[in-house]
């Protein structure tokens, strides 16, 4: 599962001489959270990840695991000889994943399914990192470059600069949600995880 929020800030500035092509600086800034689960089988597992995990809507009360993101864009727009131009494009990805963790005992056989199904999880959450991470590339892309005849408040520039930004940014969302629905679809990769780790053996 995933949270997203986008912001974007469009500044101009004056320049008395050649405004170079844009630059973009992006940073990814990625923390890990836990929260604890206690219990001796896998449907007690199940059940302390569906009453602790991270708050959400549809199959279960709470995920068992969230992949969070906040993307902020601030661009520098500059104006010089009646043209206005993307000088600067900063980009910042906050990236917050939330996991289980086992902290009671386990038999070794409880031990072993666990690790296999925290490995799965962990994957697909991160997958989501990586969608997230292209996305940003991919914002990259659309927004160098970007400058047009405008006016004294380069209000086209602004405009178009968060037109492509937004647009960018539906795509991958549409990614991430087609993966969801790919992962959590009956008989998918996620029920074939929380099957083997209810499984008596």
């Amino acid at each position: 599962m995933r949270l997203a929020v986008l912001t974007c800030l469009v500044a101009i500035g004056g320049l008395c001489g050649f405004a170079p092509s844009a630059l973009a600086d992006t940073k990814v800034l990625v923390k890990t959270r836990t929260y604890d689960i206690i219990g001796t089988t896998g449907a007690a597992l199940i059940e302390a990840m569906d009453r602790n995990g991270p708050k959400r809507h549809g199959f279960m009360t709470h995920a068992i695991a969230l992949a969070a993101y906040t993307v902020d864009w601030d661009l520098e727009v500059t104006r010089e000889g009646g043209v206005c131009r993307l000088r600067q494009a900063n980009g910042t990805l906050d990236l917050t994943y939330t996991l289980p963790r086992l902290a009671s005992a386990a038999t070794p056989a409880l031990q072993k399914r666990w690790k296999r199904f925290f490995a799965g999880v962990r994957a697909h959450e991160h997958h989501h990192g990586r969608i997230a991470r292209t996305m940003m590339r991919a914002t990259e892309r659309s927004i160098t470059g970007l400058e047009f005849a405008d006016n004294l408040f380069c209000s086209k520039t602004h405009r178009e600069a968060r037109r492509r930004i937004k647009a960018v940014y539906a795509e991958y969302e549409a990614k991430q949600n087609a993966f969801d629905a790919r992962e959590h679809r009956e008989g998918g990769h996620v029920e074939h995880l929380i099957r083997a780790l209810l499984r008596k053996q």
